[in-house]
């Protein structure tokens, strides 16, 4: 099967791409959107990521990731201590998901918002129609679109 691609938004100031290239790898946690969910139920080992700071000045693609381990319950959803927890979900009927993304590469500069809307080779992009899911499919020509805007010749 081809790999899939990917953009997955995270607030800089909750876990940046800095701490994702620190860490190595982290499990991606605490979706709460059933589309989102959803998406991450379809990816496999291998997809690609674009890594997006969202809340930032001006949000934007930072870097990217890979999908290391494909997805599984959410186990945050079943901690009554987590910020995650949700009553709903049982853990032999999870309602919530996530998987694990690895560090990949962090751009020499952000690819901000306003670049990505402005390219019309983007404007069918999921991020620029319907900007607030957290973790949204993008098309390989696309993918590559971006990492040629960021400089990236990895």
């Amino acid at each position: 099967m081809a790999n899939q691609y990917w953009l997955m938004k995270s607030e800089p100031y909750v876990y940046s791409i800095d701490d994702l290239e620190k860490d190595g790898s982290t499990c991606w946690e605490g979706v709460r959107n059933y589309m989102a969910r959803n998406n991450m139920r379809a990816m496999s080992v291998g997809d690609e990521v674009l890594y997006y700071h969202s809340n930032d000045k001006p949000p934007g693609v930072v870097g990217l990731a890979r999908v290391c381990k494909e997805a599984y319950p959410d186990h945050y959803a079943f901690d009554k201590n987590e910020k995650y927890f949700d009553a709903k979900s049982d853990p032999d009927n999870p309602r919530w998901w996530m998987v694990d993304v690895e560090f990949v590469a962090k751009f020499h500069e952000q690819v901000g918002l306003p670049e990505l809307k402005a390219d019309p080779a983007l404007a069918q992009m999921e991020l620029i129609r319907y900007g607030r899911l957290s973790v949204q499919a993008v098309t390989k020509k696309e993918f590559a679109h971006v990492k040629k805007m960021a400089g990236y010749k990895g």
